[in-house]
């Protein structure tokens, strides 16, 4: 019986690489039923919303998708249309595994990370106070009647939330991540030093539950520290679990390491629905021009097919990602080295050597 999944092709390049990763899934073997939706600035263009209802009960039914970069459009009045997609079906976990695939130029021998980010509180709840308005005088008020610290009366507040429950929700989810891949070693990153109600607060929760889990080694990191390690000598981190800002620029950093978002996945995990994506933007200057990457998005579908049950096909596409970048002739611009002065391979061309791969 064929699986039926969610496909949202996007914005920009993301209907070109999507369509890619289609066909490198079917020629897996994986029978597949694909359930066409849509979000973004080119559905909002032509019904006026960004996340469609049916694109919502698409996902709650199949319970899994396979989505292109998308954009949200300036006059939606949504801050942005993948925040609300997550806290709409509860994606609590973002995944970025970042390894190092030979071929792909880097300035590392070997990287081998996976990020673990926390999808729902911190930074980005979209809870802020607008510099000026009446909400805003009075919230300054309550903190100086309340903590004596004392804000400026032209201040624009954002506000910071984390608790026990999306911490240990987060933390638990990497340990068993850790564990169901064989690693050795997780990493909490956080400012506990300085925000020791919301930072502790991770950190405390953390540590209590790395006590369950004496398999895998725990220690933890300030996260400027973390940063800096990261850049110097990445192959001494395993997993890393962070809060949702802090994680949201460790997987750049990590995708940095290893030549950037076109070849990082990502799947953002909750308990009744996961979505795989393209970890890059629309590109909107590459769209309709047959040039964009399709690497990333289609070692996101890798990731699909483990989530789904298909371990084999799954490490099978990725094996063939692998072999593809390793031989290094089909390579679009942003994967070539400098000084290569072949003509790039095209988003098609990158496609069908992969496929190739998977049929040889």
């Amino acid at each position: 019986m064929a699986y039926r999944i969610t496909l949202i092709p996007g914005d920009g390049i993301g209907p070109e690489v999507v369509e890619a990763a289609r066909r490198a899934v079917e020629a897996t073997g994986v029978a597949v039923e694909w359930d066409h939706q849509d979000m973004g600035a080119g559905i909002f263009a032509r019904i006026g919303d960004p996340l469609p209802a049916a694109t919502l009960a698409s996902i709650r039914s199949t319970g899994v998708a396979l989505k292109g970069p998308v954009e949200t459009p300036v006059t939606s009045g949504m801050r942005s249309v993948n925040l609300a997609l997550r806290r709409e079906l509860e994606l609590f976990a973002c995944v970025r595994p970042c390894r190092l695939y030979p071929g792909v130029p880097a300035y590392y021998d070997a990287v081998d990370i996976v990020v673990v980010r926390e999808n729902i509180e911190d930074m980005y709840t979209g809870i802020e106070f607008e510099e000026g308005t009446a909400a805003t005088t009075e919230l300054i008020r309550f903190v100086s009647e309340t903590s004596g610290q004392e804000m400026r009366a032209d201040t624009g507040i954002s506000v910071k939330t984390i608790s026990e429950f999306g911490s240990e929700r987060i933390v638990r989810f990497a340990f068993e991540l850790a564990i169901h891949q064989g690693r050795k070693a997780l990493t909490a990153g956080h400012k506990a030093n300085i925000m020791k109600f919301t930072d502790g607060l991770f950190l405390e929760t953390a540590r209590r539950v790395a006590e369950e889990h004496p398999q895998i080694a725990f220690d933890d990191r300030i996260i400027d520290a973390l940063c800096m390690q990261l850049i110097q000598s990445p192959e001494r981190f395993d997993v890393l679990v962070l809060p949702n800002f802090y994680g949201d620029v460790v997987s750049d950093v990590a995708a940095g390491l290893i030549g950037g978002l076109g070849v990082a996945p990502g799947g953002h995990v909750g308990e009744k629905a996961a979505v795989f994506e393209a970890t890059h933007g629309t590109a909107p200057r590459l769209a309709g021009r047959n040039r964009a990457n399709p690497v990333g998005i289609t070692l996101s579908a890798a990731m699909m097919l483990r989530h789904i049950g298909e371990d084999d096909a799954g490490d099978r596409l990725e094996a063939a990602v692998a072999d593809m970048l390793a031989e290094g002739t089909y390579l679009t611009d942003d994967l070539r080295w400098t000084g290569d002065d072949r003509l790039p391979a095209t988003t098609l061309q990158v496609a069908d050597a992969i496929i190739e791969r998977l049929k040889a």
